[in-house]
């Protein structure tokens, strides 16, 4: 039998992954599970979104392929948007490019620019497509625990020199998932230098950008003098508009930069369906009168969530963006141990914060993806755990 690759080899391997044989065997025994693991909320999409979808179906031109120009109006969308909530100004055919769901894009991004031994640097814990971008790149993922009394951000000045020299992106991601902490100007500022001082590309995941609470606004790393020459940022409509499944995002950045992610893109498919992208252009153009209600639910769900953790005796942070809360557990106690106790004697899912790399074990995660009644309830099913 032929061999699988080292590149494959060498991911590392999933915890917990019999999550989804337990979550049904226990269902089929009569358990009533909770799952608060994965970050899909039941909430509805845009009706402005579903209708456009509807309307370009029956459309036989929607069916072609949408290539990597795709549907300019959605383009032209985008730009609107990054002009009107970060005072950005792109090119939408030149500094902005359709992806089919950020994921894909940060995934794409380290194929046009790593070569054998080049590295990458990435928060851990943090989104595995930045490990996997990388480990089928060819290059090699260095990873930066993310600590509380750093307040969950890379210490750019803590990374050794020999990775530095060959680092050639720096991941990184506020609002945060999972920890859900948010970046302070100050320390972005300090991230494009860094990159500009280095010679690397700052791939900013802004997927969170617009689930923010309490009057914060998430800022774009545009808003940072010279992140123009070094930084691709990521969106996505997944969660704030809650279209996971319809896989739809985009990459802005530099004409340079977004012509080598597009140019990857062309040899690994042909574009987000033109109906998808004709619902995402009908998501932005009616965001103020559905973005703030939706928001508002998740908030509500954050509320509850902080609130009955604590009485249950956890000591859990406010987020102040996304749609999680990240939970410490007692010392001693081990992320999927946890977890995989929680499941099956309570049947609550949660994220073990180890599932997502190394620096997360001693937390779990919870996503807001369920009504308040029901947050409150696993709660108090995880309080008794402990």
């Amino acid at each position: 039998m032929v061999s699988l690759s080292r590149r494959l080899a060498s991911l590392p391997p999933y915890p917990f992954a019999d999550l989804p044989v337990i979550k049904r065997e226990l269902r089929a025994r009569g358990v009533d599970v909770i799952d608060l693991g994965v970050g899909d909320a039941d909430l509805a999409p845009p009706p402005a979104a579903v209708e456009a979808l509807r309307i370009s179906a029956g459309d036989p031109v929607s069916s072609r392929y949408s290539f990597q120009l795709g549907h300019v109006p959605y383009r032209e969308a985008v730009a609107a948007f990054m002009h009107e909530r970060f005072g950005v100004r792109v090119d939408p055919l030149r500094e902005l490019l359709p992806l089919i769901g950020s994921k894909e894009g940060i995934f794409h991004l380290p194929f046009a620019l790593l070569d054998p031994g080049d590295a990458t640097i990435i928060p851990d814990p943090g989104y595995q497509a930045y490990v996997g971008g990388t480990v089928f790149a060819g290059g090699e993922p260095y990873a930066v625990t993310l600590r509380a009394e750093d307040h969950f951000l890379i210490p750019l000045d803590g990374i050794p020199r020999d990775v530095v020299r060959r680092a050639k992106i720096l991941f990184l991601n506020y609002p945060n998932n999972p920890t859900t902490a948010i970046a302070p100007l100050e320390y972005l500022e300090e991230a494009v230098a860094f990159c500009r001082e280095h010679d690397m590309v700052l791939a900013y995941d802004n997927a969170y950008s617009e689930i923010a609470f309490d009057g914060y606004r998430p800022p774009s790393i545009f808003e940072v003098d010279g992140a123009r020459e070094v930084a691709v940022e990521f969106h996505s409509l997944s969660k704030t508009y809650n279209m996971t499944g319809w896989r739809v995002g985009w990459a802005v950045g530099d004409e340079r930069l977004i012509s080598a992610l597009g140019k990857v893109k062309t040899f690994a498919d042909t574009g987000v369906p033109f109906t998808v992208q004709h619902a995402a252009t009908a998501a932005l153009e009616t965001r103020h009168e559905w973005l703030p209600a939706n928001v508002g639910v998740f908030q509500a769900r954050r509320d509850a969530a902080v609130e009955a953790l604590r009485a249950g005796g956890f000591d859990v942070a406010l987020p102040r963006a996304t749609m999680y809360v990240w939970v410490p557990l007692p010392a001693g106690e081990t992320s999927e141990g946890f977890a995989r106790r929680l499941l099956v004697r309570e049947g609550v899912a949660v994220m073990p914060g180890s599932s997502l790399g190394a620096g997360g074990d001693g937390f779990f995660r919870i996503a807001l993806t369920l009504p308040e009644a029901r947050i409150r309830e696993a709660a108090e099913r995880i309080a008794r755990v402990l």
